[in-house]
């Protein structure tokens, strides 16, 4: 009787901070089930993958349910691992089932069997060899031509995009086959030698090979000072210890690059993982790290989940990037867990940038990271010259200075590239009736007291929301006094474009944001189209990131003065780091670059500080700023956060979580309406926790939160806890 009533404690992707009972499937002994594994449950009217998290009794009086499958005959999360996902779930108080999911890949999620990760690739019959002399040109010959010798489909997939088509017609005429490759096969000589170091390369190259164990480097260099070849010493060094490496890289653009020269120089096949493969490309490289065959991960945020059961390194390139932050759902930090990760698996891991974020300057300072400098650029580059261009009282022409423009013409004329940077995508940020004064809001976020406007895109044609994406055309008339004299106000990324194209009419000008680069490889293919000939580039912070641009010798940045009068804490850091990063696109290669940085604010400063002392002087200056005034990293934060289609729910949740935090030790601020009191139709509310000690908040939040669950309040409205927030919006 004992053994019938066995249970598996079952951890499911709902938003319930607890374990589910089920009987195991039938014709299956619970004790044999591992814990780890996937299994096939029903949870009311719906059918979930949940993932076994240990074994028990059930509950007298209470008869537990039969899971329905076990998708698979082995643990999927394992080791360390599931260890180190139980932490997580932990340390952000979130419900284990969800952290748990947000882990796999969601093929594996939904439950769909383990993929194939077997490496294929192609080769001539005997048919094909015979035929390839006597073939007319074209894709097919062209594609038989490179099969002459095995060709990996990866590799394929890399280097000859479109190949799968014409490579069905040759198999379908037997001139073609697939086969497996023996994954010995698929180490080669690296095609790209390896430069020589500078001294401070050579030197933050030795430390990371000297660690023994876990050991966090903050690899701080300037734009241009080679980060990544220390990173790729590191990693060949890793491989040729016979462990996995895992990069983890800001943004989806910034992948193809890393790719294509990690690819070349390590000479094995560089697995990447990130939101723009589908669902089944994401699962095969997700089980290829399970299963040992990816020795090198590049990917995003999530990639920081992938199994290495025989972790090297981990490394973090720009370690202060806030894409980094998951602002939904589980809301982890990929680097903070990247770490965590690294101390568990007793690996080194390092933290590249070269505007380190002040969290991790502040660990470097206290000895907790261990502080590798590289100050100057590599080879014969030189830093770009910085120059503020005052524009008060300046004819503009968007945003553009006649000076600016100058500056532009010039560069193309020497043969250079030019960047002009803006951070606002669009046409314009605001519609605005010239006659009676009239602007276009979104209805459905800001309040009347806090309206939230509209930017235009389209060419002036389409308003949209850049917060909850609510799309309308733009009127014909204003809707306030009928007036025909709506003009677009201010300039955004498209508007720079038309312009530049128009005063520029015979170069090449790109538009890089996100609304040029949605579809999939449209990044690599606007600078494979600009290459190295004369043009300019116009684009958001996108083109701030790490891309290496030999021939742009001119950064032009537009409208920073938004960002200098910000109420977020963070303003500073955020904006100091992206004048630094864009700056630092000029100049790269052995032509001089040039910056100039538009403001109406000459003498603010952050500028003055930037331009006379660098990144560092601003560092070390704002983190006595954040000392004096007790914000982080000086103080540890948690953001309580409520929102509801009224205002009254989320300010009465907000209290009573007040009320249960009583005098728990930390200080407490709130409720109070969110700096963006209305979004997506939710009246928004918050709470901010914050201490000094790390343990005493954390030990309030764990009486809290599931008290906050068994609320009946808590079940009318939508809430979230986000710890170590980023932004308290």
């Amino acid at each position: 009787m004992q053994a019938s009533r066995s249970v598996l404690r079952v951890a499911l992707p709902v938003p319930l901070p607890r374990p589910f009972d089920y009987l195991p499937p039938p014709g299956v002994d619970a004790a044999s089930v591992a814990i780890g594994q996937r299994l096939l449950v029903p949870f009311g009217a719906r059918e979930l993958i949940g993932i076994v998290i240990g074994h028990g009794v059930a509950e007298a009086g209470i008869e537990p349910k039969p899971a329905l499958a076990l998708p698979d005959p082995a643990p999927l999360l394992q080791g360390e691992l599931l260890g180190s996902l139980q932490w997580l779930s932990s340390y952000l108080h979130a419900p284990l089932g969800e952290v748990l999911a947000t882990a796999m890949p969601a093929a594996l999620r939904r439950g769909e069997p383990l993929p194939e990760t077997t490496r294929h690739g192609w080769r001539l019959t005997e048919a094909g060899q015979t035929a390839l002399p006597a073939m007319r040109a074209g894709k097919p010959q062209a594609l038989a031509a490179l099969l002459a010798h095995l060709r990996d489909e990866a590799w394929l997939d890399a280097d000859h995009a479109g190949w799968r088509t014409p490579m069905r017609g040759l198999r379908e005429r037997g001139l073609a086959e697939r086969i497996a490759l023996d994954p010995a096969a698929l180490v080669a000589a690296p095609t790209q030698a390896a430069p020589v170091l500078n001294a401070e390369q050579r030197n933050a190259a030795d430390a990371i090979r000297a660690a023994d164990g876990f050991a966090a480097f903050l690899l701080d260099g300037v734009t241009g000072s080679g980060k990544t070849e220390v990173y790729l010493q590191a990693i060949a060094d890793c491989l040729a210890r016979g462990r996995q490496a895992l990069v983890l890289v800001p943004e989806i653009g910034l992948t193809p690059q890393a790719l294509a020269r990690f690819r070349a120089r390590l000479g094995v096949p560089v697995h990447a993982l990130h939101s723009g493969l589908n669902d089944t490309e994401r699962a095969q490289a997700w089980m290829a790290a399970a299963r040992g065959q990816a020795r090198v991960i590049v990917g995003t945020r999530s990639a920081v989940f992938v199994p290495l059961p025989e972790a090297g390194l981990v490394v973090v390139d720009e370690e202060h990037d806030g894409s980094y932050k998951q602002f939904d759902g589980i809301r982890y930090h990929a680097r903070d867990f990247a770490i965590v990760r690294a101390r568990a698996l007793g690996v080194p891991i390092v933290l590249g940038s070269a505007t380190p974020s002040l969290e991790s300057l502040h660990n470097a300072r206290s000895g907790r990271h261990a502080h590798l400098r590289l100050r100057h650029r590599a080879g014969a580059a030189q830093p770009p010259a910085v120059r503020v261009l005052d524009v008060r009282k300046r004819p503009l022409q968007a945003g553009l200075s006649n000076e600016s423009l100058d500056a532009i013409r010039a560069a193309l004329q020497a043969g250079g590239q030019a960047l002009v940077f803006k951070n606002r995508r669009g046409y314009a940020p605001v519609l605005l009736c010239h006659d009676c004064g009239w602007s276009a809001h979104c209805t459905r976020c800001g309040t009347p007291e806090k309206p939230s406007a509209m930017t235009v895109h389209g060419g002036g044609r389409r308003l949209q929301c850049h917060h909850c994406g609510h799309r309308r055309p733009v009127p014909l008339a204003c809707p306030d006094c009928a007036s025909l004299g709506l003009q677009p106000q201010g300039a955004g990324t498209e508007r720079i474009e038309e312009v530049l194209q128009e005063r520029f009419a015979g170069s090449t000008v790109l538009r890089i944001d996100r609304g040029s680069s949605q579809r999939r490889g449209a990044l690599e293919q606007q600078f494979a189209a600009l290459g190295t000939q004369p043009g300019i580039l116009v684009g958001t912070q996108m083109l701030a990131k790490g891309h290496d641009l030999p021939n742009l010798t001119l950064v032009v940045v537009v409208g920073v003065d938004e960002g200098l009068f910000s109420a977020d804490f963070r303003s500073a850091e955020k904006l100091a780091q992206l004048l630094v990063q864009v700056a630092g696109r000029a100049g790269r290669a052995d032509k001089p670059g040039t910056v100039l940085v538009q403001t109406h604010h000459p003498d603010h400063p952050l500028l003055h500080t930037l331009v006379s002392g660098g990144y560092h002087a601003f560092a070390e200056a704002e983190l006595e700023q954040r000392e004096a005034a007790g914000f982080p990293p000086f103080t540890h934060l948690a953001l309580l956060r409520a929102e509801a289609t009224h205002a009254d729910p989320p300010m009465q949740f907000l209290q009573q979580a007040r009320d249960l935090l009583g005098d728990a030790g930390i200080e407490v601020s709130g409720p109070l309406p969110a700096p963006m009191p209305r979004r997506a139709g939710y009246l928004r509310a918050q709470l901010v926790l914050a201490s000094t000690q790390r343990r005493r908040l954390h030990a309030a939040l764990e009486a809290l939160v599931p008290r906050l669950h068994a609320l009946p309040e808590a079940r009318k409205l939508r809430w979230s806890l986000d710890v170590d927030p980023v932004e308290l919006y």
